[in-house]
């Protein structure tokens, strides 16, 4: 009897993710022309939710949002439809079709940052896109283990710096030779932040006078902010804030979510975590007239019903969305 319960609530919610979505977006500003939309969102194993239905609901709730610039993150495909089973690297629609998936929600131009394994960052857009710096680190000991990318668009003549990253995702440091040891001595936190400051040393940090230009850095960055202690309430120093206090301490970057929302939490995932962050050097941040991290009906996350190897619909993160005003 339970077996078969379980089977019927599986069905019913599989029904549901099915179901025409009902976006209520927040409409572009009445003056489109001066307006940048940013589109920032995890979207894990590269849309494996939207494989079943040829990312139809995916496509329709992008439309609705009409982003000038999205920003995806785990932009590969890698597993069959509804299932946790490897597809075969010639069956794998993304990251090769984003042109084609990008054209259905109004975007002509895409980039994949630098590349090494199965999570590249990909960014499409309204504007043509130029590559500055595909990132990947080096060996043995600064390897960017998702990949980063620095590019720029132009918008009403300004132009606008991205930067996309992912970082090691582990408690253990990239190619620990003991996990456990690593871990215990906090080997991830301490990864990422050697990441962080690689990342930042190849784009923002190489140009003179950055902090007084437009610049984005975007991405899941699996760490915890400072700025979120007053939720958390983890011990001073613990070593999950080493990347964000980095980048607060070192950088020009402001972090937009907590910056709109001071003592408000936001989680960016099905949990109660922010580790997805959208950071603007001052310039570009005094232009944001609206910013949010988006929960609806169709990005709430949901486990899927056979909790294949801790997969969500529509994914395990929520996206962000900013507005800025380019007059």
């Amino acid at each position: 009897m339970k077996t078969s319960l379980f089977r019927f609530c599986g069905v019913l919610l599989l029904a549901a993710m099915l179901a025409p979505v009902c976006v209520h977006a927040r409409k572009n500003p009445k003056n489109p022309k001066n307006n940048m939309r940013l589109l920032y969102w995890n979207i894990q194993n590269g849309m494996w939710s939207g494989q079943g239905d040829n990312y139809d609901k995916f496509v329709e709730w992008v439309r609705a949002y009409d982003p000038d610039v999205c920003v995806w993150c785990e932009a590969q495909s890698i597993y069959k439809t509804g299932t946790a089973d490897k597809m075969d690297v010639a069956d794998r629609y993304l990251v090769g079709n984003w042109g084609e998936l990008a054209a259905r929600y109004g975007h002509k131009y895409w980039y994949m940052g630098g590349h090494r394994d199965n999570y590249p960052q990909v960014i499409t857009s309204k504007y043509p896109i130029e590559n500055v710096e595909r990132i990947v680190g080096s060996k043995p000991d600064s390897v960017v283990t998702h990949g980063a990318g620095w590019a720029r668009i132009e918008k009403n003549g300004k132009t606008v710096n991205i930067v996309t990253l992912h970082t090691w995702p582990q408690g253990y440091a990239f190619e620990a030779k003991d996990r456990d040891a690593s871990r215990a001595e906090n080997g991830g936190d301490k990864y990422r932040r050697m990441e962080m400051e690689y990342i930042c040393n190849h784009t923002i940090h190489s140009v003179p006078g950055a902090e007084k230009q437009f610049w984005m850095m975007m991405g899941d960055f699996n760490a915890r902010s400072s700025r979120d202690n007053w939720f958390y309430k983890y011990p001073a120093g613990d070593t999950r804030f080493l990347v964000h206090d980095y980048i607060l301490r070192h950088t020009p970057y402001v972090d937009v979510i907590a910056g709109k929302y001071p003592g408000e939490f936001k989680t960016t995932t099905g949990g109660k975590s922010r580790i997805d962050f959208v950071y603007c050097t001052p310039p570009l941040y005094e232009r944001i007239t609206h910013a949010d991290v988006v929960t609806d009906a169709y990005t709430e996350p949901v486990r899927d019903p056979a909790k294949l190897s801790n997969f969500w619909h529509p994914s395990d993160h929520r996206p962000i969305v900013v507005d800025f005003n380019m007059k």
